[in-house]
């Protein structure tokens, strides 16, 4: 019988994701931490410790438990999950005309507790928005509790001039860092 496997996370996107190449957790359990980033902490390292942290939180011995983090970083500075309008639109217009960083490190502990983990850096620009297309994505309330205030695979698409990485990973879960973590660890068929 193979070992059970629980998604640490939330995310109605990384439930989706992982459908879309044929896994389905057998159980969800979101892990309840502190995600205030330590003082000065870059964005990869506040990134793969909020994974590892989520992972250790939602872990049940004897099954595989997956995590991950998602951090939209300008340079060193990590813009909050926004929690409201008001903060989605400073996202985005911090955003606006420039490039960013998306990381998203993943987590996998398995029933033995080794723990294996990936981090994907992509990069996204955005075009320079105007006061109206700023305000047509608030209506549209997108934005609020995403990293950066934004969900490319929503209406911020068209927001995008480029984007180097995964797109998935952007999303909320590289899907093929995922997989070859679970198949490293063989909960998943090569």
């Amino acid at each position: 019988m193979r070992a059970p496997l629980t998604l640490a996370s939330a995310s109605p996107r990384r439930l989706t994701l992982l459908a879309q190449i044929g896994i389905v957790p057998d159980h969800v359990r979101p892990a309840d931490i502190d995600e205030t980033p330590l003082r000065e902490e870059a964005p990869r390292l506040y990134a793969q410790r909020l994974a590892r942290e989520k992972a250790a939180a939602a872990h049940v011995a004897g099954g595989f438990t997956l995590a991950a983090d998602t951090v939209v970083a300008l340079g060193r500075r990590i813009l909050p999950k926004a929690a409201d309008a008001p903060e989605v639109a400073a996202c985005l217009a911090r955003l606006s005309g420039r490039r960013h960083h998306v990381l998203t490190a993943v987590v996998l502990l398995g029933p033995d507790g080794r723990r294996t983990e990936r981090m994907v850096d992509s990069v996204v620009g955005f075009a320079r928005l105007s006061p109206g297309q700023i305000a047509a994505y608030l209506d549209g309330g997108e934005g609020v509790g995403k990293a950066g205030g934004y969900a490319i695979q929503g209406h911020a698409a068209s927001f995008i001039r480029f984007l180097s990485g995964s797109y998935s990973g952007v999303v909320g879960l590289p899907l093929f860092e995922t997989a070859q973590l679970l198949r490293g660890q063989g909960r998943l068929v090569p």
